[in-house]
C-alpha cells in the first residue's frame, strides 16, 4: 500500500493535476476543495504528509496549519502560496510547515519536494545527525537537551520545540560557540537535496532564540552578519559537556 497524501486545493483544475501526477508516483491521494473540510479530515485521518494552499474557502491555510499543529499533529505539511507570497511563506514556516512550493510550479518540483519531505520525515536522511539517537543527554549551562526523546529543558521547565526547531538546536549544541553557516544547517537539518532557500533557516533560528529566551544569561543564539549562527554558552555558570 502507498503512502497517503491529502490535497487541500479549492482549484479544480490544480486539485486534479496534483491528485494525478501523486497517483502515478504511486501515491493514495484524498483531496478537500473547502478548508474546513480540509482541517477535519486532516484531524480525523492518518495521512504521511499533507499539500496544504493557503487561500481557501471557510478556513483558510494559515489557520488549518496553526490548529493542526497546535492539537500535536506531526504530519508533514507543504504549504502552496502565490508567486508574492513571501510573507505567507515565513508566517506558515513559524506556523510549523516543513516546506513550501510557490506557484506556478512545474510536477517535477512537486514530486521532488513531496519526496525530499517524506525522506527526511521518515528517517531516511541517514547521516544527517548520525548521534541523535544515541541516548545520550546534552548538557549547556541551564539547558538540557534529550536527542533520542526530542525534549528541551532550560532552567528546570520544559520547552516546547517543533521538529525541526529542534533539529537546529541540537546541531548548534554539538558544537557550542563555533559559527555554523546558513548552509551547514540547511544541509544538516534539511539535507543536502533541500530545494528551499535560506529564509528557512533564519526563519527557525528566530523562533528557536525566541524560546530560548526564558533563560538568556545561561545559553543564546548569537546571529554573526553575514556568515550564520552559534550557540553562546555562559561557562560562569555551567559548562558544557555530555552526560
Amino acid at each position: 500500500m502507498g503512502q497517503r497524501l491529502l490535497v487541500i486545493e479549492d482549484e479544480p483544475t490544480l486539485a486534479r493535476l496534483l491528485s494525478y501526477n501523486l497517483i502515478q508516483e504511486g501515491f493514495e491521494v484524498d483531496t478537500e476543495d473547502h478548508g474546513s473540510a480540509g482541517f477535519e479530515k486532516a484531524s480525523r485521518e492518518s495521512y504521511d504528509l499533507i499539500l496544504l494552499d493557503l487561500m481557501l474557502p471557510g478556513m483558510n491555510g494559515l489557520d488549518i496549519l496553526s490548529k493542526l499543529r497546535h492539537q500535536g499533529l506531526t504530519t508533514p505539511i507543504i504549504i502552496l502560496t502565490a508567486k508574492n507570497g513571501e510573507a505567507e511563506v515565513v508566517q506558515g514556516l513559524k506556523s510549523g510547515a516543513d516546506d513550501y512550493i510557490t506557484k506556478p510550479f512545474g510536477v517535477s518540483e512537486l514530486l521532488a519536494r513531496v519526496t525530499a519531505v517524506l525522506r527526511r520525515t521518515s528517517g531516511g536522511d541517514e547521516g544527517v545527525l548520525p548521534d541523535q539517537k544515541d541516548g545520550s543527554i546534552i548538557q549547556l549551562g541551564e539547558l538540557e537537551i534529550y536527542p533520542e526523546k526530542y525534549e528541551v529543558i532550560l532552567g528546570g521547565q520544559s520547552i516546547s520545540l517543533r521538529p525541526k526547531e529542534f533539529e537546529v538546536l541540537l546541531y548548534l549544541s554539538r558544537k557550542p560557540g563555533v559559527v555554523l553557516t546558513r548552509d551547514d544547517l540547511m544541509n544538516a537539518v534539511w539535507g543536502f537535496d533541500y530545494i528551499g532557500g535560506q529564509r528557512t533557516v533564519d526563519v527557525h533560528v528566530s523562533s528557536l532564540r525566541k524560546k530560548l529566551e526564558l533563560d538568556p544569561d545561561s545559553v543564546h543564539i548569537d546571529s554573526i552578519r553575514g556568515v550564520g549562527y552559534k550557540l553562546v554558552v555562559n561557562k560562569k555558570r555551567s559548562a558544557s559537556h555530555l552526560l
